[in-house]
């Protein structure tokens, strides 16, 4: 087998196509390669009990136990049998739960001081932890079986157990009967790391970092294999940032330089207050940037409300003054609506270049969506191609074939998370050499994942609120332990909208006709789907309306507004909204990003645990935007001691979103952050932790730029370009120029 192959080797030829199927559709585990990369999460040793105390609600666990008793009952009159099993580890109890036909081999397995592996989900049952059929491998030989003792015990017998991340359909310990087929093809890892490097920092090989980490015969095999696995990941993922930045400084741009007395310096000029200092120093460094003749790739992250959209425009108009063109791209049509009244209002007569009342030094600022209207879209094409336009704010319709640009000079893109790769190409291939590109995000984003999530990007950092920007209180809601706390919520909004103001009542879900879980008709659920039925539907903004108009809320102006609307409707919604003629706005999280209401003071967030950290971060920063403070409600039916109430305990205590994205790594699992939360793909990330593991990750961006450096390439390093195309196969590289 040759050195590549036997890490490409499809799973079904060594494990056979039922156990390489779910691998595949439930682990996306494809060849050894990924299995071989698929580490435990962590290591039982025989003896130590698992805390059962922390366990967290709706995942998937492994847990090693000793039954404490087991009763079976009968329910519906004697028909029905379940067999309830206690465990113990010595510090908490858990519940486990067979029903049915199901109870009679554990009832005679699980006897009183058995000890077990058991895997299943967790959900709550009557307030109590459980586990509803979990399957389970027993540790230890019944005592009248001493002959037989079973497989487990010499398996297990005074090893480091690792507990591999598991699903429903596969448990922790047949996917390390898996690994034990594979592990032979360790041997044929190729080590991608320099050998200077390598022996530079006294790193054991590859091919052991592998077996330690999965066959560890002590606690030091296992730091060392995740030393070593650590700095795989982070060096050849930083190799590839280093490439792509190096690629970017060899690209040809137009150095764009403001006028003196042009359009930049009328617009300071007319400006009501002064620039922060933050403000002051992110604009020097985007037009010390600008001013250069290789394209800028500037981040721009800054907090809910930091003024992030003035430091943009202003760059914009740096860009219009030096002749080019600036173009925003935003995700949605509400909020590339909302930034073209917000800028034009900004920039006055500025905006009104060519028209009658306009300014000499003025320019065209036009809006460019999918629903416009022929006529307004024929002409706005029309003053993007003649230059007449200097500004253009719109959605991905600016990615389109028809528009035509006279010289594109700066693209900014608000909320990159929002946009894939193919649009961000789509647009940096409209000008006639690469534009430059400000990227803009409101979700704060501690400096580990700066590094690695837009690590092709230099960062530039807003943390200082604009002066006249009011508090925010925020308060969780446990509407179902406290019910009347929900009443007096509905009378605060009451209470807000009397003085004046208005308020927002958002809910996860738009209702009508999505299928709501639960509603399926005319099949009676078993006892046993009773026991571990799914959590309602999330509230939905038609139904929350509809009750809020005819209920707490009745008398005041509500409005909804959601992604299924109509544009237009939408952006009708939001000008009277805006225009304060209505009073409290349902909606679901299309509000997230950009919207500005000064006059907005209270929001009320329904099923709050079901939003993510930044998201509720970013939704709290749509009040308080004016003089009068502002007031956040987390309302939530989560119980007082689960990971989800914790979460919005934590999102209530401070408004400092960096300190907020930390506590949000901290509790999402591994892979998520660099995954799911920022592409939809996969993450590369397995044992390095973006939370803990800065240095690593920094000192392995200073190895990758200087290995870059000397070897753009990588003529010299031909391991490294193997791991690099592994590691950037098609899924990697969108997910990388995702960011």
């Amino acid at each position: 087998m040759d050195r590549v192959s036997a890490f490409d080797e499809p799973l079904k030829k060594l494990l056979g196509g039922a156990t390489a199927k779910v691998m595949a559709e439930h682990l996306d585990l494809h060849t050894v390669g990924d299995l071989l990369h698929h580490y435990p999460r962590r290591y039982e040793e025989r003896g130590r009990l698992t805390a059962l105390t922390d366990l967290p609600l709706d995942e998937h666990v492994t847990v090693v136990a000793q039954v404490a008793d087991a009763r079976v009952l009968t329910f519906n009159g004697g028909r029905g049998k379940r067999l309830e099993v206690t465990l113990t580890d010595g510090h908490g109890r858990l519940q486990l739960v067979f029903f049915g036909h199901g109870v009679h081999k554990p009832h005679k397995d699980l006897l009183p001081g058995r000890r077990a592996m058991f895997a299943g989900k967790v959900s709550v049952f009557n307030r109590k932890m459980q586990l509803a059929h979990p399957t389970y491998q027993l540790l230890d030989a019944a005592d009248d079986d001493e002959a037989g003792a079973s497989e487990a015990v010499d398996a297990f017998a005074g090893k480091l157990l690792p507990i591999y991340p598991a699903c429903k359909q596969l448990d922790s310990w047949r996917i390390a009967k898996a690994v034990d087929a594979v592990l032979p093809s360790a041997r044929e890892a190729v080590d991608p790391l320099p050998e200077a490097l390598r022996e530079g920092r006294g790193f054991t090989s590859l091919p052991e970092a592998l077996l330690k980490i999965h066959r560890p015969q002590t606690k030091a095999d296992v730091a060392a294999a995740r030393d070593r696995l650590k700095w795989d990941e982070a060096f050849v993922l930083q190799v590839a940032l280093a490439r792509r930045r190096f690629a970017d400084t060899q690209l040809p741009a137009v150095a764009r330089r403001p006028a003196p007395g042009g359009l930049l310096d009328a617009f300071d000029a007319k400006l009501p207050f002064t620039l922060t200092d933050g403000q002051l120093k992110v604009s020097k460094e985007i037009f010390d940037d600008l001013a250069t003749e290789h394209p800028m790739h500037r981040l721009l992250q800054g907090e809910v409300g930091s003024g992030k959209t003035l430091v943009a425009l202003r760059a914009m108009l740096a860009v219009v003054d030096a002749g080019g063109q600036a173009a925003m791209l935003a995700p949605t049509e509400v909020l590339a609506q909302q930034h073209h009244r917000s800028v034009t209002e900004m920039m006055g007569e500025l905006a009104e270049g060519g028209m009658l009342g306009g300014s000499d030094q003025g320019t065209k600022v036009v809006v460019l969506t999918g629903s416009m209207g022929t006529a307004a879209r024929r002409q706005a094409l029309l003053d993007l191609v003649t230059g007449e336009a200097g500004i253009v704010i719109g959605t991905h319709a600016l990615i389109e074939d028809k528009v035509k640009f006279h010289d594109l000079g700066l693209v900014v893109v608000d909320e990159q998370h929002r946009f894939g790769v193919e649009q961000r190409d789509a647009l940096r291939s409209k000008g006639k050499q690469p534009p430059h590109l400000l990227v803009m995000t409101a979700t704060p984003i501690p400096r580990t994942v700066a590094m690695t999530v837009f690590g092709d990007l230099e960062t530039s950092v807003l943390d200082q609120l604009p002066a006249g920007r009011s508090p925010i209180a925020s308060h969780v809601v446990p509407a179902k332990d406290k019910p009347h706390f929900l009443t007096r919520a509905w009378e605060r909004v009451r209470e807000e909208v009397e003085n004046g103001h208005q308020a927002y009542v958002v809910c996860p879900r738009i209702g009508d006709d999505e299928d709501d879980a639960g509603k399926k008709k005319g099949k009676k659920k078993t006892a046993e789907e009773e026991a571990t039925a799914d959590k309602r539907p999330p509230l939905a903004v038609l139904e929350i309306a509809d009750q809020l108009s005819k209920g707490p809320l009745s008398g005041l102006r509500v409005e909804v507004l959601h992604g299924r609307m109509q544009p237009d409707a939408k952006d009708d919604v939001m000008r009277r909204f805006a225009a304060g003629e209505a009073d409290v706005l349902v909606a679901t999280t299309v509000i997230e990003v950009g919207v500005n209401v000064p006059n907005a003071t209270a929001m009320v967030i329904m099923d709050a645990d079901r939003f993510g950290v930044s998201q509720l971060h970013q939704l709290r920063g749509r009040v308080g935007r004016g003089s009068a403070p502002g007031l956040c409600l987390l309302v939530t039916e989560a119980h007082e001691a689960s990971p989800a109430r914790a979460r919005l305990s934590a999102v209530a205590a401070t408004l400092d979103g960096f300190e907020l994205s930390r506590i949000d790594l901290e509790q999402r699992r591994e892979g998520d952050v660099l995954g799911q939360a920022q592409s939809g793909v996969r993450s590369s990330l397995r044992v390095l932790s973006v939370i803990d593991d800065e240095e690593v990750i920094a000192a392995a961006r200073q190895e990758a730029v200087t290995v870059v450096a000397a070897d753009p390439e990588l003529e010299h390093l031909p391991e490294l370009r193997t791991a690099l195309d592994a590691l950037l196969d098609k899924e990697r590289e969108e997910y990388l120029e995702k960011g």
